[in-house]
């Protein structure tokens, strides 16, 4: 059965998407920590990160690195945290987040709630920053 992620990729769920190429996705999480908390995948369904093989997973940090530097030009934050858990969705993903400090990355944190409209802006913002 395809993860989520997958279907997304394949436009079964909309998501708000940030950046893509023909490997890579970059969308909005719908439960973010911060305003811009995006995650970054592999449009091929791997379920662990360092089951990528290895050109994939430097392109993903490569694609990730790009991304990063559009969320900062947009949202005010001291710079982009980096994490990979892998416990809840059965597909590689990079979470970056904005942070000001290291309590921004703590997962156990209440999750923000945006509406569509809000999140749909962020998006535009985010992907007119990556160019």
């Amino acid at each position: 059965m395809p993860s989520i992620f997958s279907k997304i990729v394949a436009g079964d769920i909309p998501s708000h998407k940030v950046a893509e190429d023909d490997n890579f996705l970059a969308f909005l999480d719908i439960n973010p920590l911060v305003e811009g908390h995006t995650l970054v995948i592999p449009k091929k369904e791997v379920d662990y990160l360092f089951d990528l093989d290895d050109e994939t997973l430097a392109g993903i940090n490569v694609f990730a690195k790009k991304v990063a530097r559009g969320i900062e030009k947009v949202i005010p934050c001291e710079r982009i945290g980096v994490t990979v858990i892998g416990l809840e969705v059965p597909h590689a993903h990079v979470h970056l987040i904005p942070i000001n400090g290291i309590n921004d990355m703590y997962f156990g944190n209440k999750k923000l709630s945006f509406s569509q409209e809000e999140l749909a802006a962020t998006a535009e913002k985010i992907r007119k920053a990556i160019g």
